[in-house]
């Protein structure tokens, strides 16, 4: 057999039976707020649990234990999906969203760690069907499919293919030799960093719904709220923490990892560390500056809104306390490129990601003296190491693709009969998993007046930009069919 199905299979029901533990923890917010949406919640926990149980029981016979890549590929896309299927199943039946377009929307919305919402009112929502909105965003920010790498093994199932496939970046660095462990260490730092912004937030004020909920969407680089006015709607000392927060969810976990363990030195020598941080300071003080002169506020409030929405935009988060849009077209246009450009590699953030940007640019200077040079051999260097020319193929490639998908993306919005501005905006924010866009869909707006098919066609350009375009698009080659 070409494909290993009943491992394939077998997988899903795995992270469908995951998926409705997850969402049987939505009962106590619904049980203290009264709201009668138990049923709901209930039920589709049930529903996904009892399918998940049946593919798991169906595929308990197969012989063949070992994943393919092929399969691993197969897997994380087909896991992606209906996740996303099931996880509309709370909004559906409480009627929170009865639109089944709105409903898939709000959940690959969820689930890729986007953060573009159709809700016009939030705070009217139900606590429990809010918290998991929430929810999905965690359990998307680092990968459901990395959570099941860490128990894979137990069944005697390989999890490296998933792990590569589904890991963000160009190339998982391996925390542990081995890939059971490096998941659990990815998992611990998430969710101790997760802890500790609940704990933190809540003693500065945040009540404990808010803060958990905040400290799900923070740490996935995600961005749902619990506020119609999102993070505007706290203090300005809940705005500086979550400033941090968000900077930590954009840091490669690696970093965080060697920094928990008293290695500072090999992180400051980390160029996309270095790279990352000077672009947040260096962006963040010409913005900060640029609307202290154009009147909107105090230097420090200028500085705050400054570097809370260009972290929040550069880390995909896309919380807001502003509507960077107000403040004119150069700075509109400025947040718009911060859009296609991401955080750092093995971090929760979406975007194109800096270390691609850093070889694109190195390359291409060295082209320059390449031209001048023919005959010398001037390999491409990141961290003091040569890189391989494989992987600038892979840069390469990657950022064609993907300015091709946002340029026809952005045509196929608009003729849906959006406007172009609205389109473009949309369309970065969605391939980027950003959140908010420019246009009809800032930071201020929803998503919800969209035609249904471009609803549609952005929920699928969310899960090609979760999946680091290669992943889902390899589908879609003959040679991944053909058998060998």
């Amino acid at each position: 057999m070409h494909f290993n199905w009943k491992v394939i299979l077998r997988v899903i029901g795995i992270l469908l039976i995951m998926n409705a533990c997850f969402m049987l923890l939505c009962i106590p917010f619904t049980l203290i707020e009264h709201e009668g949406d138990i049923v709901a919640i209930t039920l589709s926990a049930g529903i996904t649990g009892i399918t998940g149980a049946i593919l798991f029981w169906l595929t308990k016979e197969d012989a063949r234990k070992e994943l393919m890549k092929r399969d691993g590929y197969l897997i994380v896309t087909l896991g992606w999906l209906i996740l996303t299927l099931f996880g509309t199943l709370p909004y559906l039946l409480s009627g929170a969203i009865p639109d089944p377009s709105n409903a898939f929307f709000e959940s690959m919305s969820g689930f890729t760690a986007t953060g573009a919402t159709i809700l016009e009112d939030i705070e009217s929502v139900h606590k429990g069907i809010l918290f998991w909105r929430s929810l999905t965003q965690w359990i998307g920010g680092l990968g459901m499919i990395v959570l099941a790498v860490a128990i894979l093994p137990l069944l005697g199932i390989g999890g490296m293919q998933l792990f590569v496939a589904e890991a963000p970046g160009i190339s998982p660095d391996k925390l542990q030799p081995r890939i059971k462990e490096t998941a659990k260490r990815l998992w611990y730092i998430y969710i101790g960093l997760t802890g500790l912004q609940v704990l933190i937030t809540w003693a500065f004020g945040m009540s404990f719904y808010d803060a958990i909920n905040h400290a799900l969407t923070t740490m996935s680089s995600a961005g749902f709220s619990t506020k119609n006015a999102s993070l505007g709607a706290f203090s300005p000392t809940i705005q500086y923490i979550v400033i941090v927060f968000m900077l930590l969810a954009g840091t490669n976990f690696t970093m965080i990892y060697l920094g928990l363990h008293g290695q500072f030195n090999k992180v400051l020598k980390n160029e996309e560390f270095r790279y990352y941080l000077g672009i947040v300071f260096f962006v963040s003080l010409i913005i900060g500056f640029s609307i202290h002169s154009l009147g909107h506020g105090t230097l420090e409030k200028s500085m705050r809104d400054a570097f809370f929405q260009v972290i929040s935009i550069l880390t995909t988060t896309g919380y807001s306390t502003w509507d960077y849009t107000a403040w004119g077209s150069f700075i509109t246009i400025a947040f718009l490129l911060l859009m296609f450009h991401g955080a750092s590699t093995g971090s929760t953030s979406g975007g194109v990601k800096l270390v691609r940007h850093v070889l694109l640019i190195r390359n291409g200077w060295l082209e320059l003296k390449r031209q001048i040079h023919p005959s010398a051999i001037l390999p491409v260097r990141y961290n003091g190491k040569a890189v391989s020319q494989d992987i600038i193929y892979n840069v390469l490639a990657f950022i064609m693709i993907y300015i091709s998908i946002f340029a026809v993306g952005s045509v196929f919005v608009a003729a849906s009969g959006v406007d172009f501005v609205t389109a473009l905006g949309a369309t970065a924010a969605c391939l980027g998993n950003v959140g908010p866009g420019i246009g009809e869909v800032g930071p201020s707006s929803t998503f919800v007046n969209l035609p249904d098919i471009s609803k549609w066609f952005l929920s699928f350009l969310m899960l090609i930009g979760r999946l680091e375009l290669f992943t889902f698009l390899v589908l879609f080659t003959p040679s991944f069919w053909r058998k060998n």
